[in-house]
C-alpha cells in the first residue's frame, strides 16, 4: 500500500455470530480486489485470516485478523472479527476502532444471538452499518425471512440495496434496486459475471424496494426531500450522496445479498464499501481526556498524531506485535512514539500493514490507518500512543469481566519458574483474561469468558511458553463461625529435664457481626498472666483462627477476651502461651456453636422472555433467591443470588439452557450460613483430605 490519503480510507470490523460466513466472505473479498489468486477454504486451513494453529486445529476464528488490501482507489483496512461469545473481547475492541461494521447474516439461520450483542456495541460506538445475508445458495436459505428478521430485531433502517436473483440451488445474483441492473454469476467461485436488466418477474419487487429505499435516502437531505415530494425526477448523483449520507449516520443500513464461497455479490459488497461507507474524515471526533477534562479528537491529518492500541499479538518471528488505529495527524518511521499512559516514548522499527500473517513495511501512517507496530515494549492494550508534549488520552476498551474461572497448577518445578513471565505475557494480548492468587484459598486463578477461551489460553500457554499447567474447580472461600458465648482453658505444660514450658490462659469468645473480623480483648487483672505474654497469647489466638477448626477453613467474626490464666517464673515462655492460646481457641470454638460460612453471589442474568423460566428453575435447583426480574428492551434480567459453589461451570450451563442466547454477569455479595447437611458434606471431605495428607 503507498501512502494514503484519509478521505480514501475505509475501515470495517466483520462480525457475525460464529458460523455465519465471515472468514469465507475475507476470503471473496480479498480475491475479486486481486490481493490473492485464489479463494482459501476454511476445511482446508488455508484461509487468510485465520492463521493461527489453534484456529486450523478448532476450524473457528479465534483472534481479530487485520486484512488491508485496495480496491478502486480505496484503502479497505478490514478486521475479522471471531463469531463465538468467548472471544467478546475480540469483536468489542476491532469495533471501537473501526468506522463501519459489516454484519453477516445466515440467510438460513437469520439473526442469531452474538449478532445481536455486537449490535448493541455497534450502537454503543455510533458506527455505520451494513448487512450481508450470506450463504443463499444453501437449501432452506431465505433472503426475505432474514430480512424481515433483521428489521424486527434489529433495525427497520435495515433496506435491501440490492435483490437476490433465484432463490437456494437457482441463486445466481442480484439485482441493484435503484438502478435496475442485475448481476448474474457464473457461481463456481470465478469472478465472471454478466451484466444485465432485471429478471422481468422481479420488476414488482425492484419497484417497491427502490421506492422505500429512496424515501429512506431523501430523509438525509432536506432539499432533495422537497424534490423528491415535488414529483421531480432525482438525479442519479444527489442519490448517492445523500445515500452515503445516511449511512454514515446510521439513517440506512443498507443490505446486500450474496453468497461467498460461489462468489455471487462480493463484488457489489465491494463497491458499496467503497462508495457508502465513511471514511474517518467523515467520523465525529472521538472523545478524549486531557487535565482531567473532557476533549474532542477531530479526524485531521494536519493535528498532532494520536492513535489507540486496540490489540496486541505475538508473532514466532518478528516478536510482540502493537496494533494501532490513527485517529488524527500522521506519523513517519523515522520518529518516536510516545506512550502517553505509560509516559514512555518507543522507537519505531518500521510499520506493518498486515493481510493475516503477511504484511508489508510502510513509512508513514495517516489518519484513518490500522497498523501494527513491532516491538513497542512497553505499550499494552487501550494505551494513546502520540508525540512527547501531548497529554491527551483516549478513554479505555471496556471489556467484559470474566465469568468462568479455574484453578491452575504447575506440573513441575520448571513450570512454576516460567509460570509468571508465561502469564504476564497472554494477558498483553488478551484483556478478557485474570489471573491471580486466590489470598484465602491459595489457588492460582486463570479466569475467562468460557471453557473453551481458558481451553485455548492454557494451549497457548503450553505451546509458546512450554509451560503444562493442571488445572481444577477452584477451592471455595469458606469461613467458619460462631453463634453464642463460650469460654474455655488452655494450659500448655511440659517438662523434659531442665527448663520447661508453661502457659495458661482462659478464654471468652463471643459472636460479632458478619464481616467484623477478628478482635482481641486483653481483661487480665491482677497481673496472673504478666504483660509480655499476652502479645503471644494473642499471636497464638490468630494463628489458629486462620487455620480453622471444623474444617480449615479461617475462623471469623468473633472477639477473644483473655481473662484469667497463670504463669511459672521459669518456664513460661511466649511460645508456650501461644500453644496454650491455641488450644484454648479451639476448644471455646467447639463449644460456642461453629458454623460454615460461604460466599454468595449476586448474578445478573439477561435472557429471552422464553427463557426467564429456565434460569429460574435452575437457580432454585442450585439453591439461590430470585431478587427480582426487569426488563431490557426484548431482553429480560434475571437478578438472583446464588452460593459461589454452585456457579463455577454457570457459563457453560447457562450457554447449552439457552442455546448460547443469554449472558450473564457475577460478583461477590456477602457471607451466608451453609445449610447443615452441606456443611456435614464438607467437613467429612475436608476431613478426609487432611488424613490424606497426614498419611
Amino acid at each position: 500500500m503507498a501512502t494514503r490519503k484519509p478521505e480514501d480510507i475505509r475501515s470495517l470490523a466483520i462480525v457475525a455470530h460464529g458460523g455465519a460466513g465471515k472468514t469465507s466472505l475475507v476470503e471473496a473479498m480479498l480475491f475479486d480486489s486481486g490481493v490473492t489468486t485464489r479463494m482459501g477454504r476454511i476445511e482446508d486451513k488455508n484461509t487468510v485470516s485465520d492463521f493461527d494453529p489453534e484456529e486450523h486445529k478448532r476450524s473457528i476464528s479465534i483472534n481479530s485478523s487485520l486484512c488491508s488490501f485496495e480496491y478502486k482507489g480505496r484503502a479497505i483496512h478490514a478486521l475479522d472479527t471471531p463469531g463465538f461469545a468467548d472471544f467478546v473481547g475480540e469483536q468489542r475492541s476491532s469495533m471501537r476502532v473501526s468506522d463501519a461494521s459489516i454484519f453477516v447474516i445466515n440467510g438460513n439461520s437469520g439473526v442469531e444471538v452474538q449478532t445481536l450483542k455486537l449490535w448493541g456495541f455497534s450502537s454503543d460506538f455510533n458506527s455505520a452499518a451494513m448487512f450481508f445475508i450470506s450463504r443463499l445458495d444453501k437449501e432452506n436459505a431465505d433472503f426475505d425471512k432474514a430480512l424481515g428478521d433483521i428489521q424486527a430485531s434489529m433495525s427497520k433502517n435495515a433496506l435491501p440495496i440490492y435483490l437476490p436473483i433465484g432463490k437456494e440451488s437457482t441463486f445466481k445474483g442480484i439485482v441493484n434496486v435503484l438502478t435496475g441492473k442485475s448481476y448474474t454469476y457464473k457461481g463456481d467461485g470465478s469472478k465472471d459475471f454478466t451484466e444485465g436488466d432485471a429478471p422481468a418477474d422481479m420488476s414488482d419487487a425492484v419497484a417497491a424496494a427502490r421506492e422505500a429505499l429512496i424515501e429512506k435516502i431523501v430523509e438525509a437531505d432536506d432539499d432533495l426531500m422537497m424534490r423528491y415530494l415535488d414529483g421531480e425526477e432525482l438525479d442519479p448523483d444527489d442519490v448517492a450522496s445523500a445515500m452515503r449520507k445516511a449511512v454514515t449516520t446510521r439513517m440506512l443500513f443498507p443490505v446486500i445479498p450474496g453468497a461467498s464461497v460461489p462468489n455471487i455479490g462480493i463484488f457489489q459488497v465491494l463497491d458499496s464499501i467503497a462508495d457508502l461507507l465513511p471514511s474517518p474524515l467523515d467520523m465525529a471526533p472521538r472523545r478524549a481526556t486531557k487535565d482531567e477534562s473532557e476533549i474532542e479528537i477531530a479526524p485531521d491529518i494536519n493535528a498532532p498524531f494520536m492513535a489507540l492500541c486496540f490489540k496486541i499479538m505475538v508473532d514466532p518471528y518478528v516478536g510482540k506485535l502493537s496494533f494501532v488505529r490513527v485517529f488524527s495527524g500522521h506519523l513517519t518511521s523515522d520518529q518516536t512514539i510516545f506512550n502517553i499512559n505509560r509516559g514512555e516514548e518507543e522507537r519505531i522499527s518500521s510499520f506493518r500493514v498486515l493481510r493475516g500473517k503477511e504484511s508489508a513495511e510502510t513509512k508513514e501512517i495517516v489518519t484513518g490507518d490500522v497498523v501494527a507496530i513491532p516491538k513497542l515494549d512497553s505499550t499494552v492494550v487501550g494505551d494513546t500512543l502520540s508525540v512527547k508534549g501531548q497529554t491527551a488520552t483516549f478513554s479505555p476498551i471496556k471489556f467484559p469481566k470474566p465469568v468462568y474461572s479455574l484453578a491452575v497448577s504447575p506440573k513441575s518445578r520448571a513450570d512454576e519458574d516460567k509460570l509468571g513471565n508465561a502469564v504476564r505475557k497472554i494477558l498483553d494480548e488478551d484483556k478478557t483474561l485474570d489471573f491471580f492468587k486466590h489470598p484465602e484459598t491459595n489457588d492460582s486463578i486463570l479466569s475467562g469468558m468460557g471453557d473453551m477461551h481458558l481451553d485455548i489460553a492454557l494451549s497457548r500457554i503450553k505451546d509458546r511458553y512450554k509451560v503444562d499447567l493442571e488445572t481444577a474447580t477452584p477451592r471455595v472461600p469458606y469461613r467458619e463461625t460462631i453463634k453464642k458465648i463460650s469460654k474455655a482453658q488452655g494450659k500448655y505444660k511440659k517438662q523434659t529435664g531442665g527448663r520447661g514450658q508453661y502457659g495458661d490462659v482462659h478464654f471468652e469468645l463471643s459472636p460479632r457481626e458478619k464481616g467484623s473480623g477478628v478482635t482481641f480483648e486483653d481483661k487480665v487483672v491482677g497481673g496472673v498472666v504478666p504483660k509480655n505474654f499476652i502479645p503471644a497469647a494473642e499471636k497464638g489466638l490468630r494463628e489458629a483462627a486462620a487455620k480453622g477448626v471444623l474444617a480449615g477453613y479461617p475462623a471469623v467474626d468473633f472477639n477473644c477476651a483473655i481473662f484469667d490464666g497463670s504463669y511459672h517464673d521459669v518456664d513460661s515462655s511466649e511460645m508456650a502461651f501461644k500453644i496454650a492460646a491455641s488450644m484454648a481457641f479451639k476448644k471455646a470454638f467447639v463449644e460456642a456453636t461453629p458454623i460454615l460460612m460461604e460466599p454468595i453471589m449476586s448474578v445478573s442474568v439477561t435472557v429471552p422472555e422464553d427463557h426467564v423460566g429456565d434460569v429460574m428453575g435452575d437457580f432454585n435447583s442450585r439453591r439461590g433467591r430470585i431478587m427480582g426480574i426487569d426488563p431490557d428492551g426484548k431482553m429480560q434480567i434475571v437478578k438472583a443470588q446464588c452460593p459461589q459453589s454452585e456457579t463455577f461451570r454457570y457459563a457453560i450451563i447457562l450457554r447449552s439452557m439457552t442455546s448460547g442466547r443469554g449472558s450473564f454477569t457475577m460478583e461477590f455479595s456477602h457471607y451466608e450460613e451453609v445449610p447443615p447437611d452441606t456443611a456435614k458434606k464438607i467437613i467429612e471431605i475436608a476431613e478426609k483430605e487432611r488424613k490424606e495428607e497426614e498419611d
